[in-house]
């Protein structure tokens, strides 16, 4: 190699190396007061690293310090199974709506469209009184199934616009060629395009999961007893009004992030192809 390809190199390693700086470094404060045992860290130091190690900061996070371990637990419990479910049911709801949206002409198409992207204009906040009066309604406070509902409602036009744009990629000579051989149009969609589209299904999943995971404000409203609690409800009850409990939140929400870091260290594949489905049509 020259000698400007080496400085070249050297110059974009350099780079990269401030910008991952840049972006661990709040992660190290996070790490270092949690596991600090006063739960401020290292005070006066530039250099994150934990004074007087120590994991009570998680017993406090978990219940486990005042026998509330087995509430915490069932908490989390609530957190994977309404950010699991939300996942499924959007992806199962808006994979028929967008190969409609792609591929079927029919009335009210364009409106369809417009109507979708009109909801996004609009705050979650926005919709917690409606969504709280409805539910009630239903008798599904203080229920997973009332936060799965509302999640999945909330994911939905995100869910459709990421699925339609996958699916105006793919081949339509596919599906005329399955149809040839006997295929139903259903038969073509289950067989042909959905395979085809399994990293966009990846991504737009994720999204869903990630997004009823990390929610707060409709669990906040929606949700009254602890037991229904989910995780972020759980977190934010360590920040007061006059007063913050940074160790055992810092400890916290690193057990919240373990999960949605296996999720994408597990579907990584998934989602370096799918987060590009739709860009450029074959």
């Amino acid at each position: 190699m020259s000698v400007r390809a080496n400085v070249k190199a050297l110059v974009v390693h350099t780079l990269l190396g401030a910008a991952v700086i840049y972006a661990l470094y709040p992660v190290l404060w996070v790490v270092t007061i949690a596991f600090s045992r006063d739960g401020l860290g290292t005070d006066g130091f530039v250099f994150p690293w934990p004074r007087d190690p120590s994991f009570m900061n998680f017993a406090i996070a978990t219940g486990i310090s005042t026998g509330k371990g087995a509430l915490f637990l069932r908490q989390f419990v609530n957190s994977l199974a309404v950010a699991s479910a939300t996942a499924l049911m959007s992806v199962a709801v808006a994979a028929p709506a967008a190969y409609a949206l792609a591929r079927l002409p029919f009335v009210g198409k364009r409106t369809g469209l417009r109507a979708l992207m009109l909801t996004q204009m609009f705050p979650t906040v926005a919709s917690a009184v409606p969504l709280y009066f409805l539910l009630s309604q239903l008798h599904l406070l203080d229920r997973r199934a009332g936060l799965v509902i509302a999640y999945s409602a909330s994911a939905l036009p995100f869910a459709i616009f990421q699925l339609k744009a996958a699916f105006e990629a793919i081949p339509v000579e596919l599906e005329e060629a399955a149809m040839v051989d006997g295929a139903t149009r259903f038969g073509a969609l289950v067989r042909v395009v959905l395979p085809a589209a399994r990293p966009a299904l990846a991504v737009t999943a994720l999204f869903a999961f990630m997004s009823a995971w990390n929610e707060f404000v409709l669990a906040a409203t929606l949700m009254s007893r602890e037991e229904a609690f989910t995780l972020p409800v759980v977190l934010q009850r360590f920040v007061g009004e006059h007063a913050a409990a940074w160790g055992p939140f810092a400890a916290g929400s690193l057990l919240v992030s373990i999960p949605v870091m296996a999720v994408f260290y597990i579907a990584q594949k998934q989602l370096l192809s799918g987060l590009t489905a739709g860009s450029v049509k074959g």
